[in-house]
């Protein structure tokens, strides 16, 4: 390949990192949109907390379900067909969102069209893709384009926040709706060409590796393994999930403005946007996928201990700094592990399907919370409910490590 070529590649990949990040950003805003306003909408509807909270809950089973769908699609078809739908329907649920009369609408919108066809579209075959990009330095790149949660979880929130007391909820879906439409269709174009892709010199080797060697796991199936992600997934995404859906809420609840409490929210976003900038190469790479997931679970867990009892100011942004770092660097580690351990030509499905079952935690964490505090007045039971889930994840992939690790010392040589 020639210097131009080769030049001519490299630009390509940014600007697949770029369109990827960006489309990552505002599908998260889809989600955003009624995290923000789940404590109004409730509240203009006289409904319980519970209802709008399915409607979250209902976006990830949704999403989980579709994930199987789209990561098969991804498989035969591309990135770039999958991506346009998702976007289509994000777009459009969020304009309908705007018109909501009762809570089937929006678990209906939320529930088959931001989650099933919308959201199930986005996230998996953008990640697979970028890993086809890259040879080493693979967490990096994820950690690039995820970074665009992150960046959404910044800029959606507060700008939310501004437009949902200025101007109302229902204005607030609308213009997204129509700004989701307006840019994110014309950005998938960035995704039709896909080149294979190609060998750059490092400073750490003459040649990058196309495919990295795998860690394998001793003793254990690729069903064995994929059972295993699959059960740890849900007990850190429904301590995830919990914060997420109703961090806005609970500060607010404990005496703190809804623009501190929105604030909060985009702070661990923020976080999480640098971990995933950060943490790509100095502990993905570097330690590989399942030591990095061992920390950033072990962050969340101590951050949902943490957010249990404490209530003032300063404590609650510390602890989203603690509880952004975890969710920001968990998110980068599944995708690398199936991707590792199970059929390379299967992974839009395989991570379809453990994404469903981290979308299941999610929902039910998510809507857990709601229930908890219909009941209870309060999110404290609910965030020790995450933190014992947190643990069980914990122990799982200590497993996963161990077994790893077992492997290791079985191919050393004598």
């Amino acid at each position: 390949m020639t210097r131009a070529e080769l030049d001519a590649q490299r630009l390509r990949r940014i600007v697949v990192v770029l369109a990827s990040m960006y489309l990552i950003m505002a599908a998260n805003g889809g989600m955003l949109l009624l995290v923000v306003g789940l404590k109004q909408i409730a509240s203009d509807f006289g409904w319980p907390r519970s209802v709008p909270s399915l409607a979250y809950s209902l976006l990830f089973v949704g999403t989980g379900i579709g994930g199987i769908a789209m990561g098969h699609w991804f498989d035969r078809s591309g990135v770039s067909p999958v991506i346009v739908v998702g976007v289509i329907m994000i777009g459009v649920g969020a304009l309908l969102g705007s018109q909501v009369q009762a809570p089937w609408h929006l678990y209906v919108i939320y529930g088959l069209m931001m989650g099933l066809v919308g959201h199930a579209a986005i996230y998996g075959p953008l990640v697979l893709n970028i890993i086809s990009w890259f040879g080493e330095r693979r967490g990096f790149a994820i950690g690039l384009i995820t970074a665009g949660q992150g960046i959404g979880g910044v800029v959606w929130p507060l700008l939310f926040r501004h437009v949902n007391e200025t101007a109302g909820w229902r204005e607030t879906f609308f213009w997204f709706g129509f700004f989701m439409l307006l840019t994110a269709i014309p950005t998938t174009f960035a995704l039709r060409k896909q080149p294979a892709p190609i060998s750059i010199p490092s400073e750490r080797s003459s040649v990058t590796p196309l495919t990295p060697p795998r860690a394998k796991i001793a003793g254990l199936s690729t069903l064995g393994i994929q059972v295993i992600l699959c059960m740890a997934i849900v007990g850190c995404c429904i301590s995830m999930s919990m914060p997420m859906a109703h961090l806005v809420s609970h500060a607010s609840d404990v005496g703190h403005s809804t623009a501190r409490a929105a604030e909060m929210l985009a702070v661990a976003l923020l976080t999480a946007t640098v971990a995933r900038l950060t943490c790509g190469t100095l502990i993905v790479d570097r330690f590989g996928p399942l030591i990095a997931l061992l920390v950033f679970s072990g962050c969340q867990t101590l951050s949902l201990a943490f957010y249990a009892f404490s209530d003032g100011l300063v404590a609650l942004y510390a602890i989203s700094i603690l509880f952004g770092f975890g969710y920001g660097g968990i998110s980068m580690c599944y995708p690398l592990i199936v991707r590792d351990q199970l059929p390379a030509t299967e992974s839009g499905r395989r991570l379809g399907v453990v994404l469903l079952f981290g979308a299941l935690g999610m929902a039910l964490g998510g809507w857990l919370a709601g229930v908890m505090f219909d009941h209870s007045g309060g999110y404290a039971t609910a965030f020790w409910i995450g933190v014992v889930l947190n643990v069980a994840n914990l122990l799982l992939i200590l497993f996963l490590i161990y077994r790893q690790s077992r492997y290791a010392v079985a191919a050393s040589p004598a």
